[in-house]
């Protein structure tokens, strides 16, 4: 808004959010209990045979040199009941401590037993409860994917505020204008882009609204065209004789051979878009753009208070944009060289007093309260 031409968010071509991969969200949260399930699967059989070892263990439990002594049949069986009957009180002293001993380990085996049992049981009630937490999940998200969407469309995108298209206006190029301001005063505060462009035909504004930046490089013999999602400012431009097409950025980018531009304009365009949009419009921008092209982004500064009044007057705008993050962006989509260049600068200042403390106090709150209205990007291949 403040220093250059606004652009309407469909020229932006906003792209869709990534699908949620839910058979592989699924996949991953039955991995994670899938020991746990498979141990539960077999906590019949698990617990069938815990109770087999601990009642052997509980027959054996008892050991004592007191056990009764069985007779046998016959002459023999007779000697040998008298023999044993003899030797055992002989025998007592050496036997029971052995036997105490015994019973003292098969003690301590049951409770060891007894105490892996019950952690046993604990984890297959946790292993269960994952499960059921598991299976409610699946049926919540099945649902969701079974729900009704109107006309077949995707589910908008959550992690970003849906903005008004311009289409809900009732006269867009009207408000725009008024917002904007006349095309004398945006093509003065454009004319600084001339020599940037001079050397770097062809030249292609996207999101050109009414041409002003157009105008002006045909004026200096260089080549330019446009492009622009909006009926109504395409009309305009084509009425001043300019070369645009109406068409969205996005595709219109996508559609140009590698290298085959010298230069990008996008003025008052990239607060429009969402974050996947504007950074697939700087890839693609750094794509089409031959080795050393030139990419001019500008913006609303809203390191300025007043800049953020006009930015906020324009219920189509998408996000502000602080330099640091666009010239960062700019870098990682590939471009070499990014330069910050702040513009339009407010005439008006707070008078300095002549005490130096407070002098100094006031340059400091000129520089935040009257910072430039704007600023731009310029980005090389």
């Amino acid at each position: 808004m403040p220093g250059g031409s606004e652009k309407t968010p469909a020229s932006a071509g906003v792209l869709p959010s990534e699908e949620i991969d839910v058979e592989a969200l699924f996949a991953r949260l039955q991995e994670e209990v899938r020991w746990g399930g498979a141990a539960a699967g077999n906590d019949g059989r698990d617990r069938s045979a815990r109770l087999a070892w601990r009642g052997q263990a509980e027959r054996m439990w008892p050991v004592s040199a007191e056990r009764p002594i069985r007779r046998r049949p016959g002459a023999r069986g007779l000697a040998a009941y008298g023999v044993k009957r003899a030797l055992r009180p002989f025998l007592r002293w050496y036997v029971e401590p052995l036997a105490a001993e015994q019973r003292g380990y098969n003690d301590a085996l049951l409770k060891l037993v007894d105490d892996l049992s019950e952690t046993a049981d604990r984890a297959a009630s946790r292993d269960e409860a994952s499960r059921r937490s598991l299976t409610e999940l699946e049926e919540r998200l099945a649902r969701l994917e079974r729900r009704p969407r109107a006309n077949g469309a995707p589910a908008p995108a959550q992690t970003v505020a849906a903005q008004p298209a311009a289409a809900a206006f009732p006269d867009y190029f009207a408000y725009e204008a008024r917002m904007r301001g006349s095309t004398e005063t945006v093509r003065d505060r454009q004319r600084i882009y001339v020599d940037d462009f001079r050397d770097a035909a062809p030249v292609l504004d996207v999101g050109c609204g009414r041409g002003e930046l157009l105008a002006l490089l045909r004026e200096a013999g260089v080549e330019a065209r446009g492009v622009d999602a909006d009926a109504d400012m395409v009309a305009y431009a084509r009425g001043e004789g300019l070369e645009v097409e109406r068409a969205d950025a996005l595709v219109h980018l996508e559609s140009l051979a590698d290298g085959s531009l010298g230069g990008v304009f996008a003025g008052q365009v990239v607060e429009h878009l969402p974050p996947a949009a504007l950074v697939r419009l700087l890839e693609l921008a750094a794509r089409k753009l031959r080795p050393g092209g030139l990419l001019v982004a500008e913006t609303i500064n809203p390191l300025s208070p007043l800049a953020l009044r006009s930015y906020f007057a324009d219920l189509t705008h998408a996000q502000p944009l602080v330099p640091e993050t666009l010239a960062l962006l700019a870098r990682q989509s590939g471009f070499r060289d990014v330069e910050t260049r702040f513009l339009n600068e407010p005439a008006e200042r707070l008078a300095i007093p002549d005490d130096p403390l407070i002098a100094a106090n006031v340059r400091k709150l000129n520089d935040i309260l009257f910072a430039p209205l704007d600023y731009a990007i310029l980005a090389r291949t």
